[in-house]
């Protein structure tokens, strides 16, 4: 009687694997030991995360952090690594090289390619993870949305949906307001993004 290995198939990834990937502009993340690969972002998206990011830092009070694009690690085994667009962190949240621990917020800019992968797949990793406010912006250049959710028993639930140039206002991660049309619209958008006017 002889016996063999079992071919187990090869290995579950983690984020040590992702040091060997291209620097090519895509955004490389892990599901349960795969890859997952999205397109470098096109213009618009660029600009809904450079404006928010810049339009949240301005809120933010001392003890805030606003991150572009920082690398999550879901897991101890570091098979499951996402990278959201945005997340806000609080002073004790900053970790090196990757976040281990939810921050207080992650915000998600939908492309074409990715909207079943935010508005369904992250949600529920997120939540599941334990990220207490979760945004999703869709950057239509006509009518931009902004939906808000929250955690809550383990499930994210809807608490807003804001499009175009109604202004949309929250207390979580700490209060802001802002306009979803001028995270996506040309023009002077520093003294719009939060709700104000130009003066006449």
């Amino acid at each position: 009687m002889t016996t063999g290995q079992t071919d187990l198939g090869p290995r579950p990834l983690t984020v040590d694997d992702l040091h060997g990937t291209p620097d090519d502009g895509r955004r490389y993340e892990l599901v349960d030991g795969r890859l997952d690969v999205s397109p470098a972002p096109v213009f618009l998206h660029s600009r809904v995360e450079s404006r928010l990011n810049a339009h949240l830092t301005f809120l933010a009070p001392e003890g805030f952090e606003v991150v572009s694009t920082p690398g999550i690690n879901f897991d101890a085994d570091r098979t499951h690594h996402r990278v959201p667009d945005l997340v806000v962190i609080g002073a004790d949240g900053a970790e090196e090289p990757y976040l281990t621990r939810p921050p207080l917020l992650a915000v998600e800019v939908v492309s074409p390619e990715s909207s079943f992968r935010d508005h369904y797949t992250k949600r529920q990793e997120y939540a599941k993870f334990g990220i207490p406010s979760y945004w999703i912006i869709t950057p239509d250049q006509g009518r931009p949305h902004l939906i808000e959710l929250r955690l809550s028993e383990g499930e994210y639930r809807e608490v807003s949906s804001t499009s175009g140039d109604d202004l949309f206002e929250t207390e979580l991660p700490f209060p802001v307001r802002t306009v979803p049309l001028w995270l996506v619209a040309p023009g002077p958008w520093r003294g719009r993004v939060g709700g104000g006017r130009d003066p006449e």
